[in-house]
């Protein structure tokens, strides 16, 4: 049986049987019980004088035909609606009678036996002549079966038929509940099978209508989560594979171009042609480690050593790389963080790295007599390491995504021979340090990234 549809049934109707059948027997106990009761007590007090007397006048129990004749009908048939088998006593009274020994006086036992046990001689109620107990009065039922052409037997019958057609009624009912159960929970999980299956084949994105709130509705959730996520790496795979393959593109052709004309003698080599070609490479080497580290770091494989590392060092070290850059532009390059802040547990040569794409990234985007201002401070238990300048600003749409991968918000930035890792790769770097990296900016008003590291 491989349907869930028709496990889930079965289990239900497995649960309905079992409880119905339950119920069909602690029902038909109690109500044996309960009308056994009814009649062994509803004239005991009456029997059990009259057998006192009559014990008492007679000297002994003898035939108890005489006394018992004149005893109410319990059946409710009247006499002459008694067996012709010649048990009409044991039908038209309750009762069994027993003297003290156990031996039986009145009523029949299964197999004829003639004696009570002393247990059962417990569960009668004694006869009493001058204080002592000369005989035990117990119920019929508790030892033998009502005669199914008695009207006790007829009203037991009846009781035990409505039993067993409630509980075919409640199994009915159990069953198709269950079926409308089953199909309530397998209809979503068919659903997740099939989106799965078109997942497989390719169609991404796929959703599913999430119909509850339970694990099921959790599930369908997730699912929807994971395909959308599906998609959307899929697209920026595909758009990262555009982008190396331009980036890769533009210095290839560079390279190319110079040295077929060169070997065909189309032109000399000359210094600038040199340079070029210098660059080129140096483009192209620059963006093989780029992809590298992004590599490493998704692999969680990317190698890093920390150590103790004063925040004010790092800053100015990185302040001194790129001095020169930044005077060739006309932009100023300080650092402000006092000296006794506490160290950071990273890897310092990362931190160069990442200190120097975010600077670099800054010197990209300040103009002239503008202002790059690497500090550190502390807050708590963490350490704040920032990069702020004054230049043009992120627009608000471009935010989220400005650690995208190959992500460029500016257009002017397409063949500038920035490949759109920088920050991608700052981020990576950072995390996998214990860090954590945001931005804040406004057009027209600069940028500024922060990065948080614990304390060390």
């Amino acid at each position: 049986m491989r349907s869930l549809f028709a496990k889930i049934t079965l289990a239900f109707v497995l649960v309905s049987l079992v409880g119905a059948g339950l119920a069909v027997l602690i029902i038909q106990q109690r109500t044996r019980t309960a009308f056994d009761r009814f009649l062994f007590d509803q004239n005991i007090e009456q029997v059990a004088v009259a057998l006192a007397d009559y014990y008492q006048a007679q000297g002994g129990w003898g035939n108890l035909e005489s006394v018992l004749v004149q005893l109410p009908d319990t059946n409710p048939g009247g006499p002459e609606n008694r067996p012709p088998d010649g048990r009409g006593d044991m039908v038209r009274l309750p009762y069994l009678l027993a003297d003290v020994d156990g031996r039986l006086v009145y009523g029949r036992l299964p197999n004829d036996q003639q004696t009570v046990s002393s247990a059962e001689l417990r569960t009668g109620i004694p006869i009493e002549v001058d204080g002592n107990t000369v005989g035990y009065l117990l119920s019929a039922r508790a030892l033998v079966d009502w005669e199914r052409s008695s009207p006790q037997g007829i009203f037991l019958s009846t009781v035990n038929q409505a039993i067993l057609i409630g509980a075919i009624g409640a199994m009915l009912v159990s069953l198709v509940l269950g079926g409308l159960l089953a199909r309530s929970l397998t209809s979503p999980l068919h659903a997740l099978a099939e989106a799965t299956q078109r997942v497989a084949q390719g169609a991404l994105g796929i959703q599913v209508p999430v119909r509850s709130n339970d694990e099921i509705g959790q599930l369908t959730g997730s699912f929807n989560r994971m395909s959308a996520d599906l998609e959307q790496s899929n697209r920026l795979r595909k758009q990262m594979t555009a982008d190396i393959a331009h980036d890769l593109r533009n210095p290839l052709s560079i390279l190319l171009g110079y040295t077929e004309a060169l070997s065909d003698g189309k032109l000399s080599g000359t210094t600038e042609i040199f340079d070029t070609m210098h660059d080129s490479a140096g483009q192209l080497s620059r963006l093989v480690d780029d992809l590298r580290t992004l590599s490493l770091a998704d692999a969680g494989e990317l190698p890093i050593q920390p150590q103790a590392s004063p925040p004010a060092a790092m800053l100015e070290r990185a302040r001194q790389s790129y001095s020169a850059k930044a005077e060739a532009q006309g932009v100023a390059l300080q650092v402000t963080a006092a000296e006794d802040l506490p160290a950071v547990n990273v890897d310092p040569e990362r931190m160069a790295q990442v200190l120097g794409n975010l600077v670099s990234n800054a010197l990209r985007y300040t103009p002239p007599s503008g202002l790059i201002e690497l500090s550190a401070s502390q807050e708590g238990k963490q350490v704040l390491l920032r990069v702020n300048d004054n230049g043009a600003g992120i627009a608000p749409q471009d935010l989220p995504n400005v650690f995208n991968r190959f992500y460029r918000g500016d257009p002017s930035r397409q063949n500038n021979g920035d490949a759109g890792l920088g920050l991608t790769i700052a981020k990576s770097l950072v995390t996998a340090m214990g860090g954590e990296i945001g931005v804040e900016s406004h057009l027209g008003e600069g940028a500024t990234f922060t990065m948080r590291f614990p304390v060390g």
